[in-house]
């Protein structure tokens, strides 16, 4: 059995040794970053991957009803194309005309019998003296195609109109009579509008602002619909607040007109 004595202790780890004058210092050992271990090792590194977001409109107050798109309230033709300027030549041409012809009656004082002649006579006098030289030169005239309005167009246009003035005159009836209080007011409000606009300025000049504004407002709203839509809510409430306060003060005390006939089943 071995003398604890002699028992021989552990030696302790060495210790560096000291750099040498005029030396460096030997380099410590550097721990591998987080950015080498997401080089070396991309698939842990990335995330996974998200499912593709779905942009989804608030359902609040919408001035056009729940999914009902501009284009479709327009619709949904070429007619919606020019508005809402997916086809730019064609809008570019009806904003030039028009903008042309505002110019030559307001600005130019041009009187719309006088265009109409001078316009005639040149086409005509074109057309003539064209039709002339190529007999002369002994060469085919042109041919002109035969331009007329067809049965279906006359008849579908008369349909439509008669629509629309069918639907003012029940309209009419219908305020006349005293059904409907909130359509009374709303006719009153825009006639009175319509009859300030028109004492500040001329028929044509508020038939060229219309233009303007039928193919500007479209593409407007289309483009902010949801911050329209937002604020148009805010003004529907209060307008709708305003109403009711209205109606239990002053309008429940007014006699309405005999009520509608009920249909006989």
């Amino acid at each position: 059995m071995a003398d604890p004595a002699e028992e021989t202790v552990a030696a302790p780890p060495p210790t560096p040794a000291a750099p040498a004058e005029g030396g460096l210092a030997p380099p410590l050992p550097v721990e591998p970053t987080a950015e080498k271990e997401a080089e070396a090792s991309p698939e842990k590194a990335a995330p996974p991957a998200s499912a593709p977001e779905t942009t989804v409109r608030s359902r609040g107050f919408k001035l056009l009803g729940e999914d009902t798109s501009v284009h479709k309230v327009l619709g949904g033709g070429k007619a919606a194309d020019v508005l809402l300027w997916k086809d730019k030549k064609t809008t570019a041409v009806v904003i030039g005309g028009t903008t042309v012809l505002w110019i030559l009656f307001e600005v130019l004082d041009y009187h719309l019998l006088t265009l109409i002649s001078h316009v005639m006579i040149g086409v005509l006098a074109v057309l003539f003296l064209w039709s002339k030289a190529m007999t002369f030169i002994k060469k085919s005239p042109p041919d002109f195609p035969v331009i007329q309005i067809s049965e279906d167009a006359a008849v579908n246009v008369a349909r439509a109109l008669r629509n629309d003035v069918n639907r003012a005159l029940h309209l009419f009836r219908e305020i006349a009579l005293g059904h409907d209080l909130k359509k009374f007011l709303g006719v009153i409000a825009a006639l009175w509008v319509l009859s300030e606009v028109g004492s500040c300025c001329d028929f044509l000049t508020l038939v060229y602002v219309a233009v303007l504004m039928i193919h500007t407002i479209p593409i407007l709203y289309d483009k902010y619909q949801d911050k329209v839509d937002h604020f148009a809510g805010k003004a529907h409430t209060e307008a709708c607040k305003h109403y009711e306060v209205l109606d239990t003060k002053v309008l429940s005390k007014i006699p309405r007109g005999p009520a509608k006939a009920k249909k006989q089943t």
